[in-house]
């Protein structure tokens, strides 16, 4: 069984920083992309980040929403089967539940259109002053 663990959600205030976990069971060397999507009550699954790697996503390479490039960062951690979302000066309009997803392809520039093979429960960002 194939596993995504989200974890690091809560609350923030606006211009807040938080750190999203996600754990993974996953023989890494099979996926090509590991990426960071969230959803909004009322709003349409969105993809935030993803990083892509022939296997050590450590040194995978990365692509942003344009609403968080400059803001969030994706990195991964092999040895760990972890890859986290770094979160920076987070707005009211970050607020949203967020999923980590795996998939063995790598779907290219439009990776957010994509139905990665894998998902996370979801961790739940919130945003409050």
């Amino acid at each position: 069984q194939v596993q995504l663990v989200e974890s690091g959600g809560g609350s923030v205030a606006p211009g807040g920083s938080l750190r999203l976990s996600c754990a993974t069971s996953i023989d890494t060397n099979t996926i090509s992309s590991m990426a960071w999507f969230r959803q909004a009550p009322g709003k349409e699954r969105e993809g935030v980040a993803v990083i892509y790697s022939q296997g050590d996503f450590s040194y995978g390479v990365a692509m942003y929403a344009a609403s968080v490039k400059g803001r969030f960062t994706i990195s991964g951690d092999s040895a760990k089967k972890m890859i986290f979302l770094e979160m920076e000066n987070v707005q009211p309009e970050d607020a949203a539940t967020y999923y980590c997803a795996a998939d063995p392809k790598w779907y290219g520039p439009t990776w957010y259109n994509y139905d990665f093979a894998y998902w996370g429960q979801g961790t739940q960002v919130t945003v409050s002053s």
